[in-house]
């Protein structure tokens, strides 16, 4: 196993911490900056390489298994120069370590124990919260749902240990409800697996980003509208109809929820190829949105939407005298937003569900639910038994296996065999 290094901060700051882990971590430390301190104290040191003097920097050790990824790890807090960065990279690399691949600290995390597939993936999304939904549901919806996987594991070992008992002791005096019990706990755990599933899209949005649409006819005020509600000039607006010809996007933080609005080609029937082109991608563009704002300006009519699809009629130009909103003096777009920060919130809402926020775990959770469902469907033992294996596997991916041992002790704590 190699010792690797890499920068554990953002570049530019003030401070640069650089992480070194592996089997000669401490051993090159002694090297850059003599004896290591004692284990997670500060030391500050001078560090040295080839008669030359890199930084003077806080140095922090952290022998295995006390650390990130569970091997010896020193870290340095360095000044945040590049040139500082870059000779004691050098310096580390001539010493024998290598820089990190992207990731490997963490890979190395979880070969080690330290933590498991679900608390690395929260890892990740925590690092990539754009929002304050996007980092609750990193830190607390992850807690939920590994919390709730460690659940359906233990009571699927449950479940397999009492249906090992009726294939293995079927002349032993079991209790008479045990096939019953079997049967529910079995149901109980699907339900729970599927109403996850139910939630899955929800949390998956969250995790990625609503997608709402402005859809309306020329000039309807689209593009003014997503410039106001963006806060800069982001689309061209002109009083020529059909200006904007191609769907036309900006990210924006709805009550916590990140959200990609975009402004589409005026929806008419027109003989311009270009505009017709443009045309086609803001109705393809909507029947894909999550959420459309659908504009109309004063005596226009709207436009119908795509079925199935949440929207919003909007009146526009409001500064003209009717009712609805104006982009140009800001005349009810507080309310808009506010509104709008609503529905993104309603419709990335859980409900309290284990939020699947990744196509792994929705995939790994509905190959459980599937071999539960065939479970229930079985009236043979060994057969029900082979799908409650499979279930396992398919659990595993998520939350680790269970293994032989692990249900022969619940078959013989849990019933009296053998006696």
């Amino acid at each position: 196993m190699s010792t690797i290094f890499a920068p554990i901060t953002g570049r530019g700051g003030a401070v640069t911490v650089l992480r070194l882990s592996g089997p000669e971590a401490l051993a090159i430390t002694a090297e850059l900056g003599g004896k290591p301190p004692a284990p997670r104290r500060a030391s500050l040191r001078r560090l040295h390489h080839a008669g030359k003097m890199l930084d003077e920097a806080l140095l922090v050790t952290f022998p295995a298994p006390h650390s990130f990824t569970g091997e010896d790890c020193a870290e340095f807090s360095l000044h945040g120069g590049r040139a500082v960065l870059a000779a004691v990279s050098a310096a580390l690399t001539a010493l024998g370590a290598r820089p990190a691949e992207p990731g490997e600290f963490s890979r190395r995390a979880f070969e080690n124990g330290k933590f498991d597939l679900l608390q690395a993936e929260a890892m990740a999304d925590l690092i990539a919260a754009e929002t304050e939904a996007q980092r609750q549901q990193a830190l607390t919806g992850a807690d939920a749902l590994h919390l709730a996987c460690t659940a359906w594991r233990e009571r699927l070992r449950h479940v397999m240990a009492q249906q090992e008992a009726l294939i293995d002791f079927p002349d032993e005096d079991l209790p008479p409800e045990v096939d019953a019990a079997l049967l529910a706990g079995i149901a109980d755990l699907r339900d729970e697996m599927h109403a996850a599933l139910a939630a899955a899209p929800a949390a998956e949005r969250l995790r990625e980003g609503l997608e709402f649409v402005i859809l309306g006819p020329p000039n309807a005020g689209k593009s003014t509208l997503l410039n106001a509600l963006a806060g800069e000039e982001v689309a061209i607006v002109s009083d020529t109809p059909g200006t904007t010809r191609d769907a036309v996007g900006v990210r924006l933080d709805l009550g916590g929820v990140p959200v990609h609005l975009t402004d589409t080609a005026g929806l008419r029937d027109t003989t311009d190829s270009i505009e017709a082109e443009g045309v086609r991608r803001a109705r393809a563009r909507a029947e894909k949105a999550d959420f459309i704002i659908l504009v109309a300006a004063p005596g226009e009519d709207f436009a119908p939407a795509p079925a199935g699809i949440p929207c919003l009629q909007l009146r526009t130009k409001a500064d003209l005298g009717t009712e609805g909103v104006s982009a140009r003096t800001g005349a009810g777009m507080a309310q808009l937003r506010s509104q709008l920060a609503e529905v993104a919130v309603a419709l990335i809402d859980t409900k309290g569900v284990a939020a699947l926020a990744r196509p792994r775990q929705i995939a790994c959770v509905r190959d459980t639910a599937a071999a539960l469902d065939r479970a229930l469907e079985l009236p043979e033992p060994e057969l029900r038994g082979e799908e409650l294996r499979l279930a396992a596997g398919a659990l595993a991916r998520l939350v680790g296996g269970i293994a032989v041992e692990e249900v022969l002790d619940a078959v013989f704590s849990g019933f009296c065999i053998g006696k």
